[in-house]
């Protein structure tokens, strides 16, 4: 391919570039502290997101030539005012320019005073960030550390990169094909585009390069440009101002993005995914379709998380966005307009910032929460998943709700309050995509003070106390002791309702892979004591899902001084050697009472979290609960068993909910402690597999723990088992 013209230069000036590279690795030698929270983030901060812009010369139709493209792009009329008009349509505050970039031919769209790739002569960057800035938007410049792609698309021998314009230069040979090489020539680019632009607002790098981190690259940023965001893509580099999560997917619902991310808060994080449901991540000739409800579903979680959506659109060579996606930018310029009281100006709700719980629900229900930053007292359920039913359920967090209301229509709604669960009642007219709740609380209730927390092992610097500061900054790690101990001192005898954990946000949800697991808590036991001594049996046993945001464990209400919870296992498996058997609290606390007061609701053991015997979890058939069902072995004996606690000895209804494709009834037996209480309890047909019933039979337990096993007695095996409600 031609390549770009170079600049006259004499051996003064290649000597003196070659002084300058030298001194600025020697002089910022060392690296530069990570700064969690710094004014510089503000603007990332107070944004809900920003627009990714993946846009060069291989954008379809592709070119070769730097001067053809440019004149394309002109001569298509690309106006800077369109992106920026587009991004406001998505209510995002930033926009990602991803021009040099390896898989679109590496070009620079400004006039570069570095020869080595195409740099154009109108100033595309310089005009973008002039018309954000005009709007109150930032840009941030995409740069790559990877030049593997040097001859995508071209005739053998050709390059994308010219390795001798640059070593000209610079004044010695340089490859601009190995990583050492680009790593010099890119290295420049960030001097220069610092010095160009004091209006960019920082660079988005895909993956760092040791060349500039040997010559001190970030640390030169910070000192030359210290108003400068950094944010690295997938790497959780510590100087940087934000880490970015790309494309992640597996996750059940699969528009819980959240739960693929695994850096806790107040670090600053962002989810990077595209609108188009195909095809790259530029665009490739054809316009590909936009899942709305995947898409305002990943926005919205990622907002109940205070994570940033990052959302990749792919413009068209003079920049205009292809027709599906410029009329998904419409719908949600209006769309969230309504709503958008309760996604600015707030911060994911069951977290660090307090709020009500998000995640699973009832009835199949599922969304996120998010709480306002000036009033605590102020808080938004998001329904992204509606329950089968018109009954919302939803764990209050200790707070004492005052009222609640459709944020769309105004209208009131009903709701009751009690043994620490909001219930809204009677509701209709579910938005396909996201009912939102305003609920606005008198503060929190029934939460004990004076508490002193130790542990039966801790990390260095990381003792138990951290768990009970108040300060989401510190953290009580385990040192990797299973089984271990939190241990509540309450000072003196009192009521005791039930246990609110924090765990810290720094693993993965789910198990993404055989490395990529939770360390939240599985198993746990919980004892009382009069003396800190005499713990006799545990008060309740049980599991805990891998979840996001605060877990409860409601306890047999009593009285008494000392509160011991034992952690017996977490969910990551060994194969995960990072995160196996590590455990990591922020904040934990004891509820003397539910805020409204009550009993608990009845409590939902999903089936994929029970012990199961010959069977698998699966997903494949919608409406269930949780993260999938036990779909049932084909034979005699297959089975599911749950562990379960009850606050007394008597009576409990169990309610077993499942479906049944087939005609014929698949019974099971059902046993309690190992005795049989039903014989072979039918599970009759549902019509098909996507059709949920419940069958319900009434049952003695004991106080504290029990086992309700439920076993297949056919060679059917039994129904897919989503889960078990003790009420």
């Amino acid at each position: 391919m031609p390549r770009p013209p170079r600049p006259r230069r004499g051996r003064l000036r290649a000597a003196l570039v070659a002084v300058l590279i030298l001194i600025s690795g020697m002089t910022l030698a060392g690296p530069a502290r990570a700064e969690l929270q710094h004014p510089r983030q503000a603007f990332l901060r107070s944004s809900v997101g920003g627009l990714f812009l993946h846009w060069g010369m291989r954008t379809s139709p592709a070119h070769t030539s730097c001067s053809a493209w440019e004149a394309a792009v002109t001569g298509g009329g690309w106006n800077p005012d369109y992106w920026v008009e587009e991004a406001m349509k998505l209510h995002t505050r930033y926009i990602v320019l991803a021009t040099f970039h390896s898989r679109l031919g590496y070009a620079r769209p400004y006039p570069s005073g570095i020869p080595g790739s195409c740099r154009t002569s109108r100033d595309f960057l310089g005009e973008l960030i002039d018309a954000a800035d005009a709007r109150g938007l930032k840009v941030i410049h995409y740069m790559t550390d990877d030049p593997q792609w040097w001859n995508e698309g071209l005739g053998s021998g050709q390059s994308w990169l010219n390795s001798a314009a640059f070593s000209s230069y610079v004044g010695h040979n340089v490859d601009l094909h190995t990583r050492e090489g680009f790593g010099e020539f890119s290295y420049l680019q960030f001097i220069e585009q610092m010095r160009r632009y004091p209006k960019l607002a920082g660079f988005w790098i895909d993956n760092d390069n040791a060349y500039w981190e040997s010559h001190g690259l970030y640390e030169r940023i910070r000192a030359d440009r210290p108003d400068m965001t950094l944010s690295n893509n997938n790497e959780d580099t510590p100087i940087m101002d934000m880490i970015s999560n790309e494309q992640k997917t597996g996750m059940t619902p699969g528009y819980d993005y959240p739960q693929a991310v695994y850096t806790a808060l107040p670090r600053l994080i962002e989810a990077d995914f595209k609108l188009p449901t195909s095809g790259p991540w530029w665009y490739g000739g054809s316009d590909q379709a936009v899942d709305y409800r995947l898409t305002l579903g990943r926005l919205i979680t990622n907002a109940g998380s205070s994570i940033k959506a990052l959302m990749a659109e792919t413009p068209m060579k003079a920049g205009r966005m292809p027709p599906a996606q410029e009329a998904f930018n419409d719908f949600a310029q209006g769309y969230l307009g309504g709503i958008w009281e309760s996604l600015n100006g707030t911060e994911g709700g069951g977290y660090m910032y307090g709020g009500l719980k998000p995640g699973f629900w009832n009835a199949g229900a599922h969304g996120v929460t998010t709480v306002s930053r000036t009033d605590p007292n102020l808080h938004y359920i998001h329904v992204l998943t509606r329950p089968s039913g018109g009954t919302l359920q939803i764990r209050d967090n200790g707070y004492r709700i005052s009222s609640v209301t459709n944020l769309r229509t105004g209208a009131a709604i009903g709701f009751t309050q009690g043994g620490g669960t909001l219930t809204l009642n009677g509701v209709s007219g579910w938005d396909p995509y996201d009912t939102v709740f305003k609920v606005v609380s008198s503060g929190r209730e029934g939460v004990l003070g004076g508490v002193t927390v130790s542990a039966s092992a801790s990390a260095s610097g990381h003792g138990a106390a951290a768990a009970g500061d108040g300060d989401y900054l510190t953290y009580w790690d385990s040192d990797k002791s299973l089984p271990v101990s939190l241990r509540f001192d309450l000072g003196s005898a009192r009521k005791v309702q039930y246990l609110g954990i924090n765990q810290r946000e720094d693993s993965v949800g789910y198990a993404r892979s055989a490395t990529e697991q939770s360390a939240r808590i599985r198993d746990y036991r919980v004892y009382f004591s009069a003396d800190g001594t005499d713990w006799g049996s545990p008060v309740k046993t049980g599991t805990l899902p891998s979840h996001r945001g605060v877990a409860i464990i409601d306890l047999p209400a009593a009285t008494t001084r000392h509160v011991r919870l034992e952690v017996v296992n977490t969910h990551a498996a060994s194969s995960d050697t990072t995160r196996y058997r590590r455990l990591r609290v922020d904040e934990a606390w004891v509820g003397g009472d539910y805020a409204g007061g009550g009993t608990p609701a009845p409590s939902r053991y999903e089936a994929e979290d029970a012990t199961i015997s010959q069977g698998a979890v699966e997903s494949n058939h919608a409406g269930f609960t949780g993260r999938g069902f036990v779909n049932y072995d084909n034979l005699v004996g297959s089975s599911v068993e749950f562990a379960v606690n009850a606050t007394a000895a008597g009576s409990a209804t169990l309610t077993f909910r499942f479906a049944n494709g087939t005609a014929v009834n698949r019974p099971m037996d059902v046993l309690v402690n190992g005795t049989v209480v039903a014989d072979e309890l039918a599970f009759d047909g549902t019509g098909a597999w996507t059709t949920w019933k419940t069958t319900s039979i009434t049952v003695p337990l004991a106080a504290g723990a029990n086992t309700i096993r439920v076993v297949s007695t056919t060679a059917n095996g039994g129904p897919n088992l989503d889960h078990l409600v003790v009420g």
